[in-house]
């Protein structure tokens, strides 16, 4: 049977989807955009902010759930541009413990509300 997972913490759904759906011992986080929570707005223009904002929006999903973003088995990012893509890689070291999750980049033409990146996540529950 699978639960809605959702908290204040994080940005609220702005579609017909949900936060994270549990299911199974995994935990399916929507894909997240740097949207600060408490006004629905983007945190700012510079990446470095976006990413860290999106990884705080999937950490407080993870939370709601029981677990940590550090039980993420696989993420998926989506960039307007891959050159960001090295600043990914220092966040996620920064934010995350090995072993780091399995991970698929890919760059798109845009996102929602013109965000730079997006990331969702499959975190395990344990």
């Amino acid at each position: 049977m699978k639960k809605m997972i959702t908290t204040d913490s994080a940005p609220a759904a702005i579609g017909i989807y949900s936060q994270a759906i549990q299911h199974g011992g995994l935990l399916y986080v929507s894909g997240q955009i740097p949207l600060v929570p408490a006004t629905m707005e983007l945190v700012s223009p510079d990446i470095d902010h976006q990413i860290n904002q999106v990884f705080d929006n999937l950490s407080a999903i993870a939370a709601a759930a029981g677990t940590t973003l550090n039980d993420a088995v696989k993420l998926t990012v989506y960039l307007t541009d891959l050159g960001h893509f090295p600043i990914v890689n220092e966040v996620m070291a920064y934010r995350l413990t090995q072993p780091y999750p399995a991970r698929v980049a890919l760059e798109v033409s845009a996102l929602p509300m013109s965000a730079l990146v997006e990331i969702d996540a499959i975190v395990a529950i344990n």
